[in-house]
């Protein structure tokens, strides 16, 4: 059985006109999609911006309502699920965010950005056992521990984005999404940031729904692909055979606009 499996997902935005803001059409961010996520690997997302990947993401973790369709996860439907169920699901599904300064309160400490979800979803935790918690995470993501009492405008944007891991990791979750991580990012960060989350992935048995605009970092991190063009998957297959044999013209086009580099 699979980790994550999204059955006929549709996720529409209603455009409203008129004087009296009538109901006159639907953008189809995510229009019939389907595919699955098996554990302990990595399916890259690819797609231009506005192709709807984002959104699936975002779908996946309920921050945005499904039209319709299906989603499991762990052999239970999450999409009927009321709140106070799913409640408990969040701690295993975890989303990292694109932009990494952003994504950070800068009124908080790092310790208190990382600790929230402790705070949140073990409340019984002590303080001092929190501090640890938060220092081995620090140490995990490649961070000193004495780092958490500053605040995110101290950091760069690639320390911010392992801050951003570190949270995403503090509840221990089996699932995370990767909503393009490493797109904000200097190029020469990039790299590092890629390393980072498969030597996490290794040590932990983590699965990766890794969303992003660029095939050359989807093809070093992923076992399988997803091509999307808007709103639904033009093309699927292994990491290996989309670059090597790609089916699809709108795949062969954004291979053909990856940089070649002398």
């Amino acid at each position: 059985m699979p980790l994550l499996e999204v059955r006929n997902l549709k996720t529409y935005f209603p455009v409203y006109g008129g004087v009296f803001r009538h109901h006159i059409d639907d953008v189809k961010a995510v229009d019939d999609v389907s595919f699955s996520v098996e554990a302990g690997t990595t399916v890259g997302l690819v797609g231009e911006s506005g192709s709807g990947k984002t959104t699936i993401g975002r779908t996946i973790l309920r921050l945005v309502p499904a039209t319709s369709g299906e989603i499991f996860f762990d052999g239970r439907e999450i999409l009927s699920m009321s709140e106070r169920t799913f409640r408990p699901l969040r701690r295993e599904i975890q989303i990292v965010f694109q932009d990494p300064f952003g994504s950070l309160n800068p009124r908080m400490t790092i310790s208190n950005i990382v600790g929230e979800a402790l705070e949140i979803h073990f409340p019984q935790m002590s303080g001092e056992d929190r501090r640890e918690r938060v220092a081995e995470l620090l140490r995990q993501v490649g961070l000193q521990p004495e780092m958490m009492s500053r605040y995110p405008h101290e950091f760069s944007g690639g320390q911010r984005q392992r801050i951003g891991i570190a949270r995403a990791l503090a509840v221990k979750p089996k699932f995370i999404v990767c909503d393009e991580p490493v797109s904000a990012l200097d190029v020469s960060v990039q790299a590092q940031i890629v390393n980072l989350l498969q030597d996490l992935q290794e040590e932990l048995g983590l699965t990766y729904l890794f969303i992003a605009h660029d095939l050359a970092v989807v093809e070093h991190i992923s076992d399988h692909v997803l091509v999307m063009y808007r709103g639904k998957i033009v093309e699927s297959a292994s990491a290996e055979a989309i670059y090597e044999n790609p089916q699809h013209d709108y795949t062969k086009k954004l291979l053909a606009a990856v940089p070649q580099f002398a």
